[in-house]
């Protein structure tokens, strides 16, 4: 039988998360949280399904993420549109790659 302490080690390791990059896991957290603080009141899950989808690549997609943020006025940072847009393609774009 192994020791409590190898067992609680053990165990400690297989309970934590892979290890990823640290901007893998900060672009889709920062953008997941701008996106359901400033977007999600209008842009639901419909909005992403509808027939006539005008995000197509990766380049409309930031487009899109640029042109809502300018019209509510959010001032977002380039570093912030592309954290939105990533999110958003992790969320309901998957086919589309990220450049």
């Amino acid at each position: 039988m192994l020791p409590r302490l190898t067992v609680a080690v053990l165990l400690a390791v297989l309970a934590r998360p892979p290890a990823v990059a640290a901007d893998e896991v900060r672009a889709p957290a920062r953008g997941e949280l701008l996106y359901a603080t400033h977007c999600i009141a209008c842009h639901d899950r419909e909005v992403h399904w509808r027939d006539r989808r005008l995000v197509t690549d990766w380049r409309s997609l930031l487009a899109e993420v640029r042109r809502w943020q300018a019209m509510a006025s959010l001032r977002w940072t380039e570093e912030e549109i592309d954290e939105v847009a990533r999110f958003v393609q992790l969320r309901h774009y998957r086919d589309l790659v990220p450049d």
